[in-house]
Order: structure tokens, then C-alpha cells, then sequence
């Protein structure tokens, strides 16, 4: 008592010779100021709420990379039969200059582009497309969703628009692209500052010479380019995913919330709970006039037995201890139902039986003699 005395009286001159001092050391240790902080990892409901939304952890730069590569190799495969192609339909055109221009020749020359631009840029076109669509699957799945498309009033205010400019992740995106172009620029650099000896030789080479030597430098410098851009567009997935679970991360009481709205209220379902173990006992009430015999504790346990012809083994319809117990019996002795007392069998049935179940084999012996003293009972009766 004194020392409760003592603390209030410390807290009482606290509170009037230091109250600015004591409010912020109250506040300091006020646990609800805590309570919407987001400390813990997202929930895979979470994960696919936002992934539904099209809110998903993804990196545009592993994208850009495999298309740029996947073009280059598929120009470096095809190349050939494309130069082939386009040199062919040049010698046709220069060959057939003499003819008159009218429609005819201008739609059979119109149909001849046509061709020829489909012979040489659908491979590579398709080749880009089918990279770009598997590399997206590996990073995302299929989603398929309109809300990040939808018409949002909230996107045409000048205020909000002005604020993402300048948000966290345009900041991270304007140094990223910085980043890029000072690495990128550097091993072009390098490169070309390496290679540029080999321009002067191209001014007494041929056309066929010239295009192949061109072709070299530029594939070797596209891949060494794409080489860079890869390991960038790995260290920008990881960043991506972090950022994205970050931005998913949750508070405590958000956690609650939605164990609630997945699971339910723990008091709704307790009160379920609660119903349903009523009416369970109230079925098991209600077999316990049906039964042959009522074996007791005789103040802790009844288990109630029901034996008929055809079955294999009497069947348990219904046990209880202490409360239960009491009730059965007295339901047992309004419907006139025999109750016998054997401790050693109503703690052994109680313990190792489920109401339903029959009785244990090792129990037979017992039970047999309980119902044969209740046949005997019920024969002198009717006697």
C-alpha cells in the first residue's frame, strides 16, 4: 500500500510540475500509436488481391532485354535471306523500269512491297512478340485485368499527377535511367573507341565487304550492350519485387481484419460452435431412451448401450462425464431404462469408445454379462 501510495504521488507531482514532460513520455509509450504501422509481410490473400488488380512485382527492363536480344538474334539468323530477298526485288524493280506506269504496274509493285516486307520482318516481329509474351508469363503468370486501364476521375487532378512526378518511385525510376545511359554510353564507348581503327579500311572495301564488316560491329556491340542491360535488369527485378512487397506490407490489425473476413469472427463461429455442440447433445438426448442399458461410475461417467439383432456388437448412442452423466441418467430412469453400475467398464467404454462407435472387442466379455443381467431383469419383469 505504501508503495502504490509512493507512485501516485510521484505521478501526481509529475503531472503538475513537469506536464509537457509527461504527456510525451506517455505518448512515447503508448502502444496504440504502434497499432497501424506496416510491419508484416503480406498474406497470399493479399498477394492475390493485388495480383487480380494487376498490381504485380515485375521488372520492364528484363522485358526490354530479352526483346532487344531475342530481335537481334533472330536478324542475325535471318539476315542473310533477308539482304537476299530485298537485293531481289531491287534487281527486279531496276529491271522492269522501261515498263508504262499505270495501275495495273503500280498495284503489282504495291503487292511485290508487301511481300517482301512480310518475308523479311514477320520472323523477327514474331520472334519479339512470342519472347516478349513468354518472358512476361515467367514473371507474372496470365492476368487479366481492366483496372489498372479503368477511367479514374482522380487521375486527370493536376495536384495528384504533379505529386507522382515527383514521388519516391519516379525519383528511383529517373536515376535508374540515368544509371543506364551512363553504363550503356560507357561500353559503347569503349567499344567504339576500340573498334574505330577499323572504319578507314571500309572506304576502299566493296559493298558486300563493307556490309559484312558493318554487321560485325554492330552485333558484336548490340550483344555486348545487351550483356550489360541483362545484369542491370536483374539487380531491377529483384528491386522490383522488394518494392512491391514493401508496398504490400500490412499492420497487425490489418492482419486481423482479414483473418476475420477470410475465417469469420472468432465470437460468431465460437457461437456456431457453441450451437452445434447443442444440438449434437440434444440428438444424444434424445437416443438415450432407445437404449438397453445405462452403465455408470456411478457419479462420473454413463455411457449408454443399444443392442439389436443383426448387429455385430452393441453400439454406444450416446456417453457423457459429470453433468452430462447426471442428465443421462435421470433421462434414463423417466424412460425406465436400466442403469447399471460398474466403474472399471464405464471408465474403459467412456475413454476408448466414440458415441456411434461399437464396443471394443476387448470389451465384449463385459458388456455381454452387463446385458445379460439386463435381459434377465427385463424376462423376470415381464414374468
Amino acid at each position: 500500500m505504501k508503495c502504490m501510495r509512493i507512485s501516485s504521488l510521484f505521478y501526481e507531482l509529475c503531472n503538475k510540475h513537469f506536464p509537457v514532460a509527461n504527456k510525451s513520455i506517455d505518448k512515447k509509450f503508448d502502444l496504440q500509436l504502434f497499432a497501424g504501422e506496416k510491419t508484416e509481410d503480406p498474406t497470399a490473400k493479399k498477394q492475390s488481391d493485388a495480383k487480380s488488380k494487376g498490381q504485380v512485382g515485375k521488372s520492364q527492363e528484363i522485358n526490354s532485354t530479352f526483346v532487344i536480344l531475342s530481335g537481334f538474334l533472330a536478324l542475325k539468323v535471318f539476315g542473310g535471306s533477308i539482304y537476299n530477298e530485298i537485293v531481289g526485288y531491287m534487281i527486279y524493280i531496276f529491271s522492269h523500269l522501261d515498263q508504262p506506269v499505270d495501275v495495273e504496274s503500280v498495284m503489282h509493285l504495291f503487292l511485290g512491297m508487301l511481300l517482301v516486307l512480310a518475308k523479311t520482318a514477320l520472323p523477327i516481329m514474331a520472334v519479339i512478340t512470342i519472347t516478349g509474351l513468354t518472358i512476361n508469363y515467367f514473371q507474372v503468370g496470365i492476368i487479366f485485368s481492366t483496372e489498372a486501364i479503368g477511367f479514374k476521375l482522380e487521375k486527370l487532378n493536376p495536384i495528384t499527377g504533379f505529386g507522382r512526378m515527383f514521388s519516391k518511385r519516379s525519383l528511383v525510376e529517373l536515376a535508374k535511367s540515368i544509371l543506364k545511359i551512363l553504363v550503356v554510353g560507357f561500353f559503347i564507348y569503349r567499344y567504339l573507341a576500340k573498334e574505330i581503327t577499323q572504319l578507314p579500311k571500309l572506304i576502299y572495301a566493296d559493298l558486300n565487304s563493307v556490309l559484312h564488316l558493318t554487321s560485325d560491329l554492330v552485333f558484336t556491340l548490340a550483344f555486348q550492350i545487351c550483356g550489360v542491360m541483362f545484369v542491370l535488369a536483374v539487380i531491377d527485378y529483384m528491386y522490383q519485387k522488394w518494392e512491391h512487397l514493401q508496398g504490400l506490407k500490412m499492420s497487425k490489425q490489418d492482419v486481423k481484419d482479414e483473418n476475420k473476413q477470410s475465417e469469420g469472427d472468432p465470437q460468431i463461429k465460437g457461437k456456431i460452435k457453441q450451437k452445434q455442440r447443442e444440438m449434437a447433445m440434444q440428438r444424444m438426448m434424445q437416443e438415450v431412451p432407445k437404449a438397453d442399458v445405462i452403465i455408470t461410475n456411478p457419479t462420473h461417467f454413463a455411457v449408454a448401450l443399444k443392442y439389436e439383432q443383426g448387429m455385430t456388437a452393441p453400439v454406444i448412442v450416446a456417453k457423457g462425464k459429470d453433468l452430462i452423466a447426471q442428465r443421462i441418467k435421470e433421462i434414463a430412469k423417466e424412460a425406465r431404462v436400466v442403469i447399471v453400475e460398474n466403474r472399471p467398464l464405464a471408465r474403459a467404454l467412456y475413454a476408448t469408445a466414440d458415441i456411434g462407435d461399437v464396443v471394443p472387442q476387448d470389451l465384449y466379455k463385459s458388456v455381454a454379462e452387463v446385458l445379460a443381467y439386463v435381459y434377465r431383469l427385463k424376462n423376470k419383469k415381464l414374468a
